[in-house]
């Protein structure tokens, strides 16, 4: 079976594509990404030597590339995805074309060359907008973006909702809430925090971390992935979510960070006032989802004692991230930049981060 992923480079799209490696061993997987700031091919380096396994560098936005790689393919699981509010916020075009027009040229690419190809779109929980507690919107629920970033993966959605209604494609969406574990970018909060806690660096937490994100660990996110692309129904969208009870606030993540670590409270570094495109809760209901047979295996705690143990241990892996030495080696091994140049690596006086 031949699989193509589009963003395998990125956090939750590498953590899929060892997932399927492993346990899938008759999947051929190629991977489609541009290498924008969050794809990191240290990311997959593991699997640089299978036969099984083969990067691309490349822009879903290139029709021309798309094609070439869509003919052929047996399946399509989407991540590619521009995926920070706060970036949405100052440079929403650019969520527009990745997001939106980007899932527009695989679609249509599907429709063309491979139309029984199953597409599962990578969606986010977001889309949704702030939830008051204590709501857990379902599938059907209207959907309320509140940035460029969810109003974008919004469109990507509908666009797959209408592939399946007027071309018959074997479509199907996926939402899921905030992720975190092994390999994620240093400026979500998480790691963010773990790697500023190691650093004895100040934790930025805005607001007071009041808001209420539903933390999922990657690896169930992705096992999550692997039995709708196997099982899911075309034409439906499935939540994916941890559904911690009692709910947990981002003030109560970052002191289970600093524990996890050994790090005093003091480190946190209060930041006050509103940002633009921010949801104070979000939350989904999962039964769908859970009916297929799917729950989340890590809690928590266990969780977040994994993550903190990976950064430890993965000092060769975000240290170049934060220095940004890594984009000089990957220009040199590629040929060419990283990414648009438009996105820099994350500063160690990182503002403060909410999701």
């Amino acid at each position: 079976m031949r699989i193509l992923v589009t963003g395998g480079c990125g956090f939750i799209g590498s953590n899929f594509v060892r997932l399927l490696h492993q346990e899938r061993p008759d999947a051929e997987i190629i991977n489609l990404d541009l290498l924008t700031y969050a794809g990191n091919p240290a990311n997959l380096v593991d699997l640089e030597g299978s036969a099984r396994y083969r990067f691309v560098r490349g822009d879903i936005r290139n029709p021309e590339q798309v094609d070439a790689l869509v003919e052929g393919s047996d399946a399509l699981v989407h991540f590619a995805a521009e995926s920070h509010v706060d970036r949405s916020t100052k440079r929403p075009g650019e969520f527009i074309e990745t997001n939106v027009y980007g899932t527009y040229v695989l679609l249509d690419a599907v429709r063309r060359l491979a139309p029984r190809a199953r597409f599962l779109q990578v969606g986010t929980d977001e889309v949704y907008g702030d939830v008051e507690f204590p709501s857990f919107p379902d599938e059907n629920a209207v959907l309320l973006p509140s940035s460029p970033y969810s109003a974008s993966k919004a469109g990507a959605d509908l666009q797959v909702l209408a592939a399946h209604r007027t071309f018959g494609l074997d479509a199907l969406i996926s939402r899921c809430t905030n992720n975190y574990g092994p390999y994620q970018y240093p400026e979500k909060l998480i790691p963010l925090f773990i790697v500023n806690a190691l650093e004895n660096e100040a934790l930025p937490l805005y607001d007071g971390g009041t808001q209420v994100r539903d933390w999922l660990f990657v690896e169930d996110h992705c096992r999550a992935l692997l039995l709708l692309l196997e099982r899911g129904s075309a034409g439906e969208i499935y939540n994916v979510g941890a559904n911690q009870d009692p709910e947990v606030s981002n003030r109560e993540i970052t002191r289970l960070i600093l524990e996890l670590t050994g790090r005093p409270e003091s480190l946190i570094r209060p930041v006050e006032g509103l940002r633009p495109g921010h949801d104070q809760r979000y939350a989904v209901g999962t039964q769908k989802l859970r009916a297929l047979g799917w729950s989340p295996e890590c809690d928590l705690v266990e969780g977040l004692r994994r993550t903190v143990a990976w950064y430890v241990e993965r000092r060769d892996w975000w240290e170049p991230i934060r220095s940004g030495e890594y984009r000089a080696f990957y220009e040199q091994h590629y040929g060419q930049a990283l990414g648009s140049g438009k996105a820099a690596a994350p500063k160690r006086a990182a503002k403060a981060s909410n999701s």
